[in-house]
Order: structure tokens, then C-alpha cells, then sequence
């Protein structure tokens, strides 16, 4: 039995209700359809949709639209019921299916829905009484009598009175009996007072209807019951009936109902012992008409009445539904179906004629038998609509799956205007996206590479790059999928095709392109794209990768026929050094991840495009084409100068709204408030009366903080307008007065949430206050793009003709978005924003507390490698030292035999010490040879994290599994696993693993990490070129190496230096073989890092001992650099003074010894912190100007003052405050002195006065400035800064110049 709520009655044979309950019927909830019908207010309210694509193509009856209702004031979803000619044009009168109404409206105004609009079903359905047709009664004047006969209409009465009943019923219940295509046909059951009644048995008892179909609906079993007559009289109303208490008087029916019943068609439904008895059902409707009037029922005053309304649930007393009889419904559910689908739509419903024929008719109906069956014949007549139709409709109400229509919307529904897809395209020349792969402009062979790649693009930003790249126009592309060189290359690869057939410099060498990227693993992976997609016919693409070998630089070779080169910039510099004359035929720049390329090599990037701007502006190149290309996923500072200086009429396409903003230049503001104040907060940031006319919007999260914004700035004096949700018909209202012209003085505020957005189709906002905080930077992008009409413009048409009003964003950060603060403060220091100094420390805290969720965590690989991490706030592991993990297992110092078993990088190896006294590892391997050349078990169950053996040729090892693969349709399984005794991971065979006894499961890992101190990468790679892994591998691979251990943590230890030894025939004598550090740096891939074992000094001891650290921090004047954070960047790699080296072993041993008691009889020492420290500082000078380089790794709340002889430079570390005063050594010019933050340092720019050589920086010498002898060494291409370094490979380092310096450390 089904649980019904009616929603509209035009009269019984016409209900429309909802399926609240029953078998396989899943209960709807209202917050879905609430849902639906917001999104579908949201979207056919958008401000600029394309109503035409929306229009159904063709109108008919029966068709499933959307159409808005103006009485309830939101679009509904609807079914054409028919068409028809207007004193107003073309109808529709429409059926909505989730609120039981008719609404006629113009045919101009309906709309197709979207395929997401289907997914819930049709809430309303049509149902009708079964087994019943309405009674009238007929008058005939000549004769003079009166008689009740069946009607094609039901009485008014009739409906009045099932209305009455519905009022007072506490539950509504239906069976299902039959099911048509736009009907079903139900019984009726409702429980007033704790009893239930049948509606079609009350009907026909009060003689509004008869019975008139012999098919039974008793086979259904739930309607077999005796019908309940009640005692009022049709008359009475629903106040009447509901003053009687308990269980409401009956009788019993006439006995001439009981005399008829029918015989049953097939077996009974078996039933429960408690169920109630079995009603006879009537088969001839002429009992009726001999009823006798039922006397009155009294009722009793004063009753108490209960809830009224259409929709009233209480308990029911009776359950009749048991899963059999669900099973014969659905039954009979699809044979009434197939049957329909046979018999034609005009003719009558067809009866059983052996059930007809065994009854016997009664007198008084056999002289007007024609007549009524003729009557009955019109009366069985029902339309109905097409089989698509009802199967859909039969499918909706057994199955809540969306109605599939032939249309599909959602990707028919397409703008052509860029900022509606959230794109920002800036073009001085028209761009025309491409909307599918067939029609973007590639080569054929790359359109069937990324067709077998199952490519899913293009993405909305790929729309707009590929014609501009293909069209050779200088572009910028800024979407989350830049990194992937799929955003440029298809069709570069097919403009490059195209233009050097016809190119008149073909006759030249040298390549046509160059992309520059990153690192050699990008480089790596352009060049594997380049050679898999087999589409660069005649271009021979390749890639060069150069170390700091000069002699390498020089003889190198490029293949003659190569037109298109991946490399680096710093390979490139190198390049153009030693082979100046290969890149003369150049006319497409790439830059791959433009934005990590300016923030490593900007410098030699603009050595580069100097370069490449020289040699297309040649008089010989003016036919030839040139182009630029930028793709990365952020947007830069360094960018803004290559649209501006290097591209002509350049096309910037950036689908990331949040870098939009950035590019766009909005101006950050953030207050930090309580929640309870920020009502105040937001209007002491409003204008009144602006100077300038001011369009602001106040963006909040839910209606209520709009209704409430509303009220207090309506209160003002600004005009101010609403929006949310609830107020979508008022949309074309609020964007009219929205985008009226305004004067000066005059502030428009609009408060609204962030689903209103899109639909309002605003983007020419002048200020954005989030008063609601973003949740996702995706949705602070989105409130950001509605200023983006009043974004600056960077094309070459709006150069010095930037007419557009100055935008601003107004964040109120409160206590409740803690979490939120380190990421937005990284996004403020992108925009360059003024930061509160309680933000600061805020975040700073925030950042501790997260670093402190990482405690069980490994140490920072990056960290131990190479004494930095270069964004700790990214990366998961941990930068702080743990005394339960950390703990020393190996000495920390002091000389050992080493043996690398297992190379992972250049200067990380996995291996074991070596003692003369005991060897563990050979005792070990002895030991578990015996014991698997007697007993050999393999391993029954793997089990993740667990030891096992494996056996190679004759010797076993000890592993642990640490991943099980999927076996898949393999015939055996395989796991990852370590060897714990020689740090290599691979992969084993499952049936090769052994079960390891306990003896040998406790003694502790053999291998160690050895980490070799003062190497890194060059060009500050974040990982070592595998050509230097390879070639330091196989060179000390299972060699045994004397090393000298400087420190240890846990089971990693540090060596500096680490050689090999050999021994010389006949001699007691042995000489060095080699230095593996030595080895790294002559590769020509690897440079010196000389604070390695500094930095780890201060990040590993700034917990243990943090008193003695302060007091170092005091004394020693070379320790005051800035990198005591243990939030490290990449720091540079100078060659220290000898004073200083040797200051920082002191240092070194003060640190080792500061737990020692006797610092802490020293009260003295102990009380005693520095209010200020003084930074480490390195200077150059090139021509007119000179860097300053402060030796600080993200300092905040920094402040930088210039006069005339004087720089003052204050910032805080880690809660530490530096502080410096530079009184220079000759006079600057203050107003053109510049300061940024470069790679995390704060670096400025002075402007000397008088274009002569400085001697010194300072007038008086101190030990914190030192001149910047690194910056010598990078620039030795004479084309950068015209001097000229020769490298002596020393074992310190130093540097020999080919020519008196006049400059000479301060």
C-alpha cells in the first residue's frame, strides 16, 4: 500500500497527489526539489543567456518544459497539455509536474530544460478513483420521474465532499490498481479517527458513483476488507466530523451488498492471522439504486479538533502491503502496460465476458441496457498521448531516473563571450575560440595522437590560446592546465609547419623554436610529448642540457636540420656565450611554466629575450615572423614586463579568475575583525561619497546575511539593492538599476550571495567586500571577476590609455576562518598588499601549529639533502627535530669506513658502516644462509609493513613489504618491497618471499643514510640530473670509502668529506683514489653549498637548545644571516671568509655542548636576549646600479627607507626582529631606489648619484656586508655584467679573477 499526499482535486476521478511511501518507491526530499528549483531560477534568470538556444524546436503536446509561473514566481518544470490560438498570439496551456497546476502561457516563453533539470522525478501525479463512475440524477419533465443513472461529470457535491474528507484524514494510503500513461487508478484509503475507509466504497454508499467495472481490484489483497459505512451524512462538514471523539460511529452496509459478491479469477493472496476479513465486493451497480436513505448521525459538542490541511501524517492502524501482493501489482502494473499498447485509444475498456456472462442482470437496467453501455462505451473514452510518452512517464514513476530526452542542452548552451566562462582574454588582435577538437587548428597526426590519448580537450583556456598560437600571435596563457605543454604545443607544432616552408631564412641554421622550461625534467618530458605524438615532420626537435663545464659549452653540436630546441634558460645562456652565432634563425620564444622560470632565472631570462628581440628587429627580418609564447598556471610580476616590453599587440588568455585579479591589478585590503563587529567593520570601509563613481558589491554566504547586510546599509545614505535566492524574479529589477549610468559622488552598493552571481551577470563592479568568507580560492576568483570589465588592460591599443577606474577587494577576516589565514596570506603578498602586523603574527602562529601536526612525519628530504626546504608550507613532511625519532643511532662524529650500496641521488646513498672489530652484516647473512639451507618456508599470507626474505643467488635479505599490487590477470602476485639492509626498493614476487624466523626480525636495520654534505644541483634544480646519479653511482657503488661523519640524526648521518682510498703496491702508504665531492662538482652539474651543514646546525639545534642559541646569535656576527627559520628557502651558495669559517666551527661546538650544566650556572648569560639582529648582507654593482641582497628566508613586516647616504632596513624571522643601518660609502639617488622580494629574500636596488665604481658599500667596514662573489661566478657570460672569471677547481673553491677587481670585500 502506497502512502499518498494530495495536493489539488478537481473531482474524483481527477487527483493529483505525491508517492510519499511504498514498496520501491524511495521518499522524495523537499531540500532536493528546493535545490532545483533555486538552480533553475539561478539560470534561466542569468542576465545574458541566449534565450533563443533554449527555445524547444519544436512545441507539441506532451513535450517536457520549463516555463515560469507567476504566481508562484519561479520556473517550473512542465507538460505541454495542448496548443492553441490566443487573443495574444500562440498558447501553450502547460501542466506543472511538481505542483499539480495549469498555466497557460506564450509559446515564445517556453524553455527546454537541461539534462541536470531531469535528474529528480516529476513530483505530482494524475490518479482517479478506480472501479467507480460518477451518478446524476436524470429528470424527465414528460414523464414526470426521476432516476440516478451514470454521468460523464462528477457532481460538485461529490467533490466537496471527498474534500471534507481529506481534511479531517490523518493518513492517506492508495492501491494501486492500474496504471495508464498520464494516470493511475488507485483505491483510496483514509484514516480518520483511527478508523480507515475506502473512498470509492464511501462514494458509492452515498450514491455519488456506482460501481461499473467487474474486474476486481480485490486480487491486489490490500482492499479486501469490509466497506466501512459511516454514519454522518454527506452533507457535513469537516468542523462537524471533527467533534467527534474516540472512533467515529458506522454501520453496517445493506445486506443486499453482502448477497453479491464476485468469484475470484485466480488464487487468493495468502494473508496474515491478523489481518481484518475479507470484503465482498458488489458487482451489480443496480443495488445501489434501491439503497435506503441512512438516518442521521447526532453530534457531539465540544469535541477537540485536530490539525487540518492537505498533507496530515499520523500513525496508521493498519498495514496492509506485504511483499507478495507488491509483487502482483508490479505484475499487473506491466500487463495493463502491454495491453495498452494493443488496444486502440478509442476503444472501451474491455471486461471480462465469462465474469459477465455468470451474473444476472437485473430488471429495472434491462430497458435502457443500450443506452448506458452506449454510455459507457463514450465514457471509457480517454486520450492519450504517444507510447514515448507513457513509457517515460511509467518509468518516472517506478524508477526515479531522469526523463531522457532526445535534446541534450547542456552542451548546446554555449557563449561565445569569454568573461561569461570566466575567461579574461585581452587581445588586440579578434581571437575566435574553438569549441571542439575537430575544429581546432593542429595537424592532422596531432589530432589523432590526442584522440588515441583519449584527450578531453580543449579547455575553455585552450579555446582562446590554440587560434591565437596557431595565427602566430604573441600570447599568454594562464589556466590551471599551463604547466601541461598540450596548452601551446599542438598548435605551435602546426604554425611552425605552415610558416618555415615559406620562410625566406630556411637557407640558415640553427633552430626556429626554442622552449624554454624549467628543469631537465621538464625539459624531459616536452621532448618525450614531441617524439611520442610523431607530428613534428621536418622540425627534428631535440634537447641540450649543459653543465657549467665551459669546455662542454664550446663543443657541442646541434644537428644542422634541427628547427626546434628544449633546454633551459641557464643552458641557454651558456649557449649564447659560447655559440652566439647558432640562434640567428630564431623567431619563436616559449616560455614553459613562465611563472617558475621568473622566479628562478629572471635574469637570465632577460638576457635571453634581449637577445631574441635583437635578432628579429634586424632589417633582414622584417617579413619574418616572431612570436612569444608564456604558459604557466600563475600569473607574475616578471610577466607583466614581457607583455609590455617584448610582445606586439599580445593576446593574454588567463581562466584562472583568482590570477586574473591578479594581472587585472586589484587593490587587497583585508580587516581583522570579531564576527560579532563586522557589520561595523563593513561600513567604516564604505565611501558615501566617493570622489570618483562607485559600483560596490557585498558578497555574503547565506539569505539571512543578506537581509541583515540590507537593512544596516540601506540605513545609510548609499543606494543599495538585494539579491539572493528568494528574490529571483526581482533579477531584471536589480541589474537595470544596477547598470544605470552614475555621476561622481554617488555609491551603488549591492548586497547578494555567491549563487547569485553568475545569474546577475555583473563585471562591472569597482569594489568587492567579502563580507561572507570565500570558502575556496575558486570562489574568491569568482567574486573577483565581477570587477573584471575594470581590469588594467596590458595589450598594445590601451598602452598610457588606461581610462579604467582603480578596483578594489575588502576581505573581513574574523576568528571563525583560522584555517584559511596561511593561504590567505600567501595570495595577499602575491598581490602585494599591505599586511596587518596581527595577520602576521596570526599566521605564524597557525603555521607552528600545523608544523606541528607533523610530528610522526619523516624529515624533510629536501631538508637533509641540502639544508633548505624550498616551500615547507607545501610540502608534507616534517622540518623540526623529534626527540623520539630523531634520536642518534650512529656517532656523530669522528671518522668510518663507509660502503654506498645504493646510489638515490648524487649525494644521498643508502649503505653501512663498516667496523674492523665485527662485522653484523656478514655475521647476519651467515647466519640466515644456515638457517634456509635446513628449513625453507615460504610465506603463507603477505601482509603489508611486515619482514619477509627474499633470496638473491646465494644470499638472503631481509625486506619488508611496504605495497601489495594488484595480481590482476597475472599468473603470480607481486610486492614492493625494502631491502632493509641495503636501502634499495624493488619489486618481488609474491611466491618469492620467506618467512623470516623472530631471531633475525629483532636486530636492527643494517643500512644507513648517508647524506654527503656541500652539493647541490646547479641552476637551482630541485632534484639532480640523472646523468651525474648515474655516473656517481657506478663510481662508488660497493666500493668501501673513508668519510668523516660531521653529524647524525637518527639513522642518518652526514660525511664531509667522503673519499676513496687506495693503497699502494709494496707500500704501507695509500693515496686518495678520489673525492666523491669533488667528483660532483667536476660533472658540471653540481655546485658548492657551504652552508649545508650551517643550516642544519641551526633548524636541528633552534628546539634543543634555544638560550646557548641567543647567546651565539650575539657573539658570533657571522651567524646573523636570517636562516635560523626553519621555513628555508633556496639559499645562495657563497664562498665565506676564512674568519668566518673558522668562527662557525666555534659555533658549531657551542651548540654541540649547550646542554651542558655548566651554561646553566650562568644566570647572567641566561636572561640575556638582543632586542635586534643584524642580517647578513651581499652587494654587486653593475654600471650605475647596485643590488643589496639581505640574507633573510621570508621575513614579514618588513620596512626599507632611502636617503641620500643612508638605507635602513628593518623585518621580523621567526619572531626575531633584524635590523640594519647601511650608512653608504658615497651618496644615491632616494627617489629611484627600488626594494622587492626575489625568491623569498628581500632584495633592493640603488641608483648611484655619480656613475663611478664603489670601493666598498659602506663607509666603514663591517663583518655582515660582503660582496657578492656568486654573482660573479653565474655571470660569467661577458654579454651579462662584460666581466670575465676563470674557475680554478680548488679544493676551497676560490675564485681566480683574470683582471684586477677594483672592488674588494667589505
Amino acid at each position: 500500500m502506497l502512502e499518498i499526499q494530495i495536493i489539488k482535486i478537481e473531482d474524483p476521478g481527477n487527483l493529483w497527489g505525491r508517492v510519499l511511501k511504498g514498496p520501491g518507491i524511495h521518499p522524495d526530499r523537499p531540500e532536493e526539489y528546493d535545490n532545483l528549483r533555486v538552480k533553475m531560477n539561478l539560470f534561466y534568470h542569468e542576465f545574458d543567456l541566449d534565450v533563443q538556444k533554449l527555445k524547444p524546436a519544436e512545441l507539441k503536446e506532451g513535450l517536457v518544459c520549463v516555463v515560469f509561473s507567476t504566481v508562484l514566481k519561479s520556473w517550473c518544470r512542465a507538460v505541454v497539455e495542448s496548443l492553441f490560438q490566443g487573443t495574444a498570439g500562440s498558447q501553450a496551456m502547460c501542466f506543472l509536474v511538481d505542483y499539480g497546476d495549469h498555466i497557460n502561457i506564450q509559446t515564445d516563453d517556453v524553455r527546454s530544460p537541461l539534462e541536470k533539470f531531469l535528474q529528480l522525478p516529476f513530483r505530482v501525479r494524475r490518479f482517479k478513483l478506480a472501479g467507480i463512475r460518477p451518478l446524476t440524477l436524470q429528470v424527465s419533465i414528460s414523464n414526470e420521474t426521476a432516476k440516478v443513472v451514470p454521468s460523464s461529470a462528477w457532481d460538485s457535491s461529490a467533490t466537496k465532499y471527498l474534500h471534507n474528507l481529506l481534511q479531517v484524514s490523518t493518513l492517506v494510503e492508495a492501491v494501486l490498481c492500474d496504471t495508464n500513461a498520464d494516470c493511475s487508478s488507485i483505491e483510496l484509503y483514509l484514516t480518520i479517527n483511527n478508523t480507515k475507509i475506502c473512498v470509492n466504497h464511501e462514494l458509492v454508499v452515498k450514491k455519488f458513483a456506482c460501481f461499473w467495472s467487474e474486474t476486481s481490484s480485490s486480487e491486489e489483497g490490500d482492499g479486501d476488507r469490509a466497506p466501512v459505512r459511516l454514519a454522518w451524512d454527506i452533507y457535513s462538514s469537516p468542523h462537524q466530523l471533527l467533534e467527534m471523539k474516540g472512533c467515529c460511529p458506522v454501520k453496517a452496509p445493506p445486506a443486499v451488498i453482502y448477497a453479491r459478491k464476485e468469484k475470484k479469477e485466480g488464487p487468493q493472496t495468502e494473508r496474515g492471522q491478523h489481518e481484518p476479513p475479507v470484503m465482498e465486493e458488489i458487482q451489480q451497480p443496480s443495488v445501489i439504486y434501491n439503497t435506503d436513505e441512512f438516518p442521521e448521525l447526532t453530534h457531539n459538542v465540544g469535541s477537540q479538533t485536530i490539525g487540518r490541511g492537505w498533507r496530515i501524517r499520523a500513525e496508521a492502524t493498519d498495514i496492509y502491503t506485504d511483499e507478495p501482493t507488491a509483487r502482483s501489482q508490479f505484475k499487473k502494473f506491466l500487463e495493463s502496460i502491454s495491453a495498452s499498447k494493443q488496444v486502440p485509444k478509442s476503444s472501451p475498456d474491455v471486461t471480462d465476458s465469462e465474469n459477465s456472462s455468470s451474473s444476472a442482470p437485473d430488471p429495472d437496467d434491462s430497458a435502457s441496457g443500450s443506452s448506458e453501455q452506449q454510455d459507457e462505451a463514450v465514457l471509457s473514452q480517454e486520450p492519450s498521448l504517444d507510447d514515448q510518452l507513457a513509457c517515460s512517464r511509467l518509468l518516472q514513476f517506478l524508477n526515479p531516473e531522469p526523463l531522457n530526452l532526445h535534446e541534450h542542452l547542456d552542451n548546446r548552451v554555449v557563449r561565445s563571450d569569454p568573461g561569461h566562462a570566466g575567461v579574461l582574454v585581452h587581445s588586440g588582435l579578434p581571437v575566435n575560440p574553438c569549441s571542439s577538437l575537430t575544429r581546432a587548428p593542429i595537424s592532422e597526426p596531432f589530432r589523432k595522437f590526442l584522440l588515441w590519448k583519449k584527450y578531453s580537450g580543449p579547455n575553455v583556456g585552450e579555446s582562446y590560446c590554440w587560434p591565437s598560437v596557431a595565427r602566430g600571435y604573441d600570447t599568454v596563457l594562464v589556466s590551471q592546465s599551463g604547466d601541461s605543454p598540450l596548452s601551446y604545443i599542438p598548435p605551435l607544432l602546426m604554425h611552425l609547419q605552415t610558416v618555415s616552408a615559406v620562410s625566406n631564412i630556411a637557407a640558415r641554421t640553427g633552430p626556429v623554436a626554442v622552449i624554454l622550461c624549467p628543469g631537465w625534467e621538464k625539459v624531459q618530458t616536452v621532448l618525450d610529448l614531441l617524439e611520442e605524438s610523431k607530428a613534428t615532420r621536418n622540425l627534428h626537435p631535440t634537447s641540450v642540457l649543459l653543465g657549467v663545464d665551459q669546455d662542454e659549452t664550446k663543443k657541442i653540436k646541434i644537428q644542422r636540420n634541427c628547427q626546434l630546441l628544449v633546454t633551459t634558460p641557464f643552458t641557454m645562456i651558456r649557449l649564447l656565450d659560447a655559440q652566439r652565432f647558432l640562434f640567428l634563425r630564431l623567431c619563436h620564444l616559449v616560455l614553459d611554466e613562465a611563472h617558475v622560470l621568473y622566479s628562478q632565472a629572471p635574469e637570465q631570462l632577460a638576457v635571453v629575450l634581449k637577445h631574441f628581440q635583437k635578432v628579429v628587429s634586424a632589417e633582414e627580418r622584417v617579413s619574418c615572423p616572431r612570436q612569444i609564447i608564456a604558459a604557466g598556471s600563475r600569473w607574475c610580476h616578471g610577466m607583466e614586463g614581457l607583455v609590455r616590453d617584448y610582445m606586439i599587440y599580445p593576446s593574454v588568455v588567463i581562466s584562472v579568475k583568482e590570477e586574473a585579479a591578479l594581472y587585472g591589478k586589484v587593490h587587497q585590503t583585508v580587516h581583522l575583525c570579531l564576527d560579532c563587529e563586522k557589520i561595523s567593520v563593513l561600513l567604516g570601509s564604505l565611501d558615501p561619497h566617493p570622489p570618483k563613481p562607485q559600483k560596490t558589491l557585498i558578497i555574503t554566504n547565506t539569505i539571512e546575511d543578506t537581509e541583515h547586510v540590507y537593512k544596516a546599509v540601506a540605513n545609510t545614505a548609499m543606494f543599495t539593492l538585494k539579491a539572493h535566492e528568494d528574490l529571483t524574479d526581482k533579477f531584471g529589477f536589480v541589474t537595470d538599476q544596477w547598470r544605470k549610468d552614475i555621476g561622481p559622488g554617488t555609491q551603488v552598493v549591492l548586497v547578494t550571495t555567491n549563487d547569485c552571481l553568475k545569474a546577475l551577470g555583473i563585471k562591472d563592479a569597482t569594489c568587492v567586500v567579502h563580507y561572507g568568507f570565500p570558502s575556496s580560492p575558486k570562489l574568491f576568483g569568482s567574486r573577483l571577476f565581477c570587477m573584471s570589465e575594470n581590469f588594467r588592460y596590458l595589450s598594445e591599443a590601451e598602452r598610457g590609455e588606461c581610462s579604467s577606474p582603480a578596483v578594489k577587494s575588502v576581505l573581513l577576516l574574523s576568528e571563525q576562518n583560522a584555517r584559511h589565514v596561511c593561504g590567505v596570506l600567501r595570495y595577499l603578498r602575491r598581490a602585494g598588499a599591505l599586511l596587518p602586523p596581527a595577520l602576521l603574527q596570526f599566521a605564524l602562529g597557525v603555521q607552528h601549529a600545523k608544523e606541528g601536526q607533523k610530528a610522526k612525519r619523516p624529515l624533510c628530504c629536501s631538508l637533509k639533502s641540502f639544508g633548505f626546504c624550498r616551500d615547507n608550507t607545501a610540502c608534507p613532511d616534517r622540518h623540526t627535530i623529534s626527540t623520539a625519532l630523531d634520536r642518534p643511532l650512529h656517532p656523530d662524529s669522528g671518522s668510518v669506513m663507509v660502503l654506498p650500496l645504493y646510489v638515490k641521488t648524487a649525494s644521498v646513498y643508502y649503505g653501512r658502516i663498516v667496523r674492523q672489530k665485527e662485522n653484523v652484516f656478514e655475521t647476519l647473512a651467515n647466519l640466515m644462509k644456515t638457517h634456509y639451507s635446513n628449513a625453507r618456508l615460504c610465506a603463507v599470507e603477505v601482509v603489508a609493513g611486515e619482514l619477509y626474505a627474499v633470496q638473491e643467488e646465494d644470499l638472503y635479505h631481509r625486506v619488508r613489504v611496504t605495497e601489495i599490487l594488484d595480481k590482476g590477470e597475472r599468473l603470480f602476485g607481486s610486492v614492493i618491497a625494502f631491502f632493509i639492509d641495503e636501502g634499495r626498493t624493488q619489486e618481488v614476487k609474491s611466491h618469492q618471499l620467506l618467512q623470516l624466523p623472530p631471531q633475525f626480525q629483532d636486530l636492527l636495520e643494517q643500512v644507513v643514510e648517508i647524506i654527503l654534505c656541500r652539493a647541490q644541483p646547479i641552476d637551482g634544480e630541485v632534484d639532480w640530473n640523472p646523468k651525474v646519479t648515474r655516473a656517481i653511482g657506478q663510481k662508488i657503488r660497493g666500493k668501501m670509502h673513508q668519510a668523516k661523519v660531521v653529524m647524525c640524526v637518527g639513522n642518518t648521518v652526514w660525511v664531509d668529506p667522503m673519499v676513496h682510498m687506495t693503497r699502494v703496491p709494496g707500500l704501507k702508504t695509500y693515496i686518495n683514489e678520489y673525492n666523491v665531492h669533488a667528483e660532483i662538482l667536476a660533472s658540471g652539474f653540481g655546485v658548492n653549498n657551504p652552508q649545508h651543514l650551517e643550516l642544519l646546525k641551526r633548524v636541528f639545534h633552534v628546539e634543543e637548545s634555544p638560550i646557548t642559541l641567543d647567546q651565539h646569535q650575539t657573539d658570533s656576527p657571522s651567524d646573523l644571516n636570517g636562516y635560523s627559520s626553519s621555513n628555508q628557502s633556496r639559499p645562495t651558495s657563497p664562498e665565506t671568509d676564512n674568519h668566518l669559517n673558522n668562527a662557525e666551527v666555534l659555533n658549531i661546538k657551542n651548540l654541540q655542548t649547550a646542554d651542558t650544566p655548566k651554561h646553566l650556572n650562568k644566570p647572567a648569560i641566561v636572561s640575556f636576549k638582543p632586542s635586534s639582529f643584524h642580517p647578513q648582507i651581499k652587494w654587486f654593482q653593475k654600471g650605475q646600479f647596485i643590488t643589496v641582497n639581505v640574507k633573510l628566508i621570508s621575513p614579514v613586516m618588513q620596512k626599507c627607507e632611502f636617503s641620500s647616504d643612508t638605507v635602513i632596513y628593518s623585518g621580523y624571522v621567526n619572531e626575531r626582529h633584524y635590523f640594519a643601518k647601511l650608512e653608504l660609502f658615497s651618496d644615491i639617488m632616494a627617489e629611484e631606489c627600488t626594494w622587492e622580494v626575489r625568491c623569498n629574500e628581500p632584495v633592493m636596488k640603488l641608483r648611484k648619484k655619480e656613475n663611478t665604481d664603489w670601493r666598498t658599500l659602506l663607509k666603514l667596514k663591517s663583518a655582515f656586508v660582503s660582496y657578492e662573489f656568486d654573482h660573479i661566478d653565474d655571470a660569467v657570460v661577458p654579454t651579462v655584467n662584460g666581466h670575465l672569471f676563470l674557475a680554478e677547481a680548488g679544493e676551497e673553491g676560490d675564485y681566480v679573477s683574470s683582471s684586477e677587481c677594483s672592488s674588494d670585500s667589505d
